[in-house]
């Protein structure tokens, strides 16, 4: 595959930056107000500035109360919650940039896709075809209760139930307005060809939508697609459905051979390999010095809450971990339960780690320490590994994206890694250099409706 350009996201959500969990409280970090809309809007302004492709904002629909049986350390630690409605935001952000990517996480637990499918296209027309969707399944029991389930599906049938709910929208976007439909025809006093909209008329086993869909087609019709799933059942949901797939490995030979298994399941889905995109999750520490950054990192984390990492875990995989003692050696630990979870986090370590808070600090996320040009030359090293790009994550805050922009951003330009000017069209056209719409081989593409002639 030829090489493509480094994509820059940024990676936050529309609540206290918890990625390391204590680290909002860093000096750094500054004080964060999630409800200031000014903020935001400049946070978006820098983004264009500094050339990002899009800023992603995650979600959480439960405040995770699994460590110690109890919410408390999430609240805490503001670890999922406080947590607003990032599709609420998308609009301000549009009105106040012209070429960003804005994306946002919403699953298919919480919202009936007819109406979500036209709050999409309504964003699509809105930031003249600027947004993705990050599909996620939902994975906690508390998300669950909120929606009026005793527990979270099984998860085998939540990736049956997201298959179902995005070709819904499939349906709604591409298969109920026919290109030409649209007519503006003030001669005739016809707005539009009633012969050219139809009904979806979907009938399954958790939907059942008439149509057609309101809004008209926007300008992707369906927004740039985005998933996260790393388990066998969530990377063949992205096979078929996603254009982009969010990582985070420990190391860039664990990356690609993520890759390669999805790229070779996207292909067995009728797909070409380079119908997608792959962004590993990083955060940087940024010194002028290789010493300096290597000080910065140990600060940092001096400023864990280990609690809250734990916390977060613990919500995260459905097992209170309040009961491992840090100090135990990983090869030691034998907790009823909680093994085979601990195995596999130390596989993904590599190993390394010696005492549980060890593998507590590894697996905070992949970070990438040193100068600019020193991590300007690690990205390269992902590059190679099969990485499209980079979610910078914020840590400890915001002010991580200030940090990256301003210092690496301009090495990684004279490299010619990132771009220094956006491409034009939508989001779809500046990511793939193709046009707005999904190509012929995208599954939702097969719920187009051909025009009449």
């Amino acid at each position: 595959m030829a090489r493509r350009r480094l994509i820059l996201g940024a990676f936050t959500g529309l609540g206290i930056p918890n990625h390391g969990p204590g680290l909002w409280w860093h000096p750094e970090a500054g004080r964060l107000d999630p409800n200031d809309l000014h903020a935001w809007t400049a946070l978006a302004r820098d983004l264009e500035r500094w050339r990002f492709d899009m800023l992603f904002l995650a979600d959480a629909l439960g405040a995770y109360d699994v460590f110690r049986g109890s919410r408390d350390q999430t609240v805490v630690d503001a670890i999922g919650i406080p947590a607003n409605d990032p599709s609420v935001l998308i609009s301000a952000l549009a009105a106040a940039t012209d070429d960003l990517g804005l994306t946002f996480t919403s699953a298919t637990l919480q919202e009936h896709p007819f109406n979500f499918a036209r709050k999409l296209s309504t964003l699509d027309h809105l930031s003249k075809g600027r947004v993705g969707w990050n599909i996620v399944t939902g994975y906690a029991d508390a998300a669950a209760r909120n929606f009026g389930l005793d527990e979270i599906r099984e998860h085998d049938e939540r990736y049956a139930h997201a298959d179902e709910y995005v070709d819904v929208a499939y349906k709604l976007w591409e298969g109920s307005w026919e290109d030409g439909a649209v007519l503006r025809d003030a001669g005739r006093r016809s707005y539009a060809d009633p012969a050219r909209i139809h009904a979806i008329d979907h009938e399954g086993r958790w939907f059942r939508v008439a149509g057609p869909h309101l809004p008209e087609p926007s300008p992707q019709r369906t927004p740039v697609l985005f998933q996260a799933g790393a388990s066998s059942a969530g990377r063949a949901f992205a096979a078929r459905h996603a254009e982009g797939v969010f990582l985070i490995a420990y190391d860039p030979r664990g990356a690609a051979a993520h890759v390669s298994d999805i790229r070779a399941r996207a292909g067995a889905a009728g797909r070409r390999p380079d119908d997608l995109v792959f962004l590993q999750g990083l955060w940087f520490v940024i010194g002028s010095t290789e010493e300096e950054a290597r000080s910065r990192e140990a600060e940092l984390l001096d400023w864990v809450s280990f609690d809250g990492v734990l916390a977060d875990l613990s919500g995260k995989i459905g097992i209170d971990l309040s009961g491992i003692d840090l100090e135990t050696p990983v090869g030691e630990l034998a907790v009823a339960g909680v093994q085979g979870i601990v195995d596999g986090l130390k596989e993904r370590a590599g190993g390394e780690a010696g005492t549980f808070r060890d593998l507590v600090l590894h697996l905070l996320s992949a970070r990438i320490v040193g100068t600019p040009e020193q991590i300007a030359d690690e990205l390269e090293a992902w590059t190679e590994a099969g990485i499209d790009g980079i979610n910078v994550m914020d840590v400890p805050a915001h002010g991580a994206f200030r940090e990256f922009g301003e210092h690496v951003v301009p090495v990684l330009q004279q490299r010619g890694l990132v771009q220094r000017e956006y491409a034009p069209g939508t989001f779809r056209e500046k990511l793939f250099g193709a046009g707005p719409n999904l190509p012929d081989r995208h599954p939702a593409r097969r719920r187009r409706v051909r025009a009449t002639s």
